[in-house]
């Protein structure tokens, strides 16, 4: 099973995490998009663990981060596990997963 997981909002984060935790228990891969404030998600301490995990493939949204400038600082703390994209890595996501969640 491919999961895909578009996170609009950082207050969805503990969503995404438990989503992706039982996911990963199950031997499902998982793809998540990052846009809006949902890029802020990136700044929990938790995502390093997730960005080691072959299973999980992590991209966001360039203009999100552009528009919240503290998201900046959550780039910095991620480093390139994460593809900066845009529009074309949700597409994408939504085309390779067998099942996607929109949190």
């Amino acid at each position: 099973m491919r999961l895909g997981l578009v996170v609009t909002d950082e207050r969805c984060g503990q969503y995404a995490f438990d989503l992706l935790d039982a996911a990963l228990a199950r031997g499902w891969s998982v793809r998540c998009f990052f846009s809006d404030r949902g890029v802020l998600v990136l700044g929990d301490s938790r995502v390093s663990r997730y960005l080691e995990d072959s299973k999980v493939m992590m991209s966001l949204c360039e203009l999100s981060v552009e528009r919240y400038p503290q998201a900046g600082e959550v780039l910095r703390r991620v480093g390139d596990g994460v593809l900066i994209g845009g529009q074309y890595q949700d597409a994408e996501l939504v085309r390779n997963s067998d099942q996607v969640i929109v949190l």
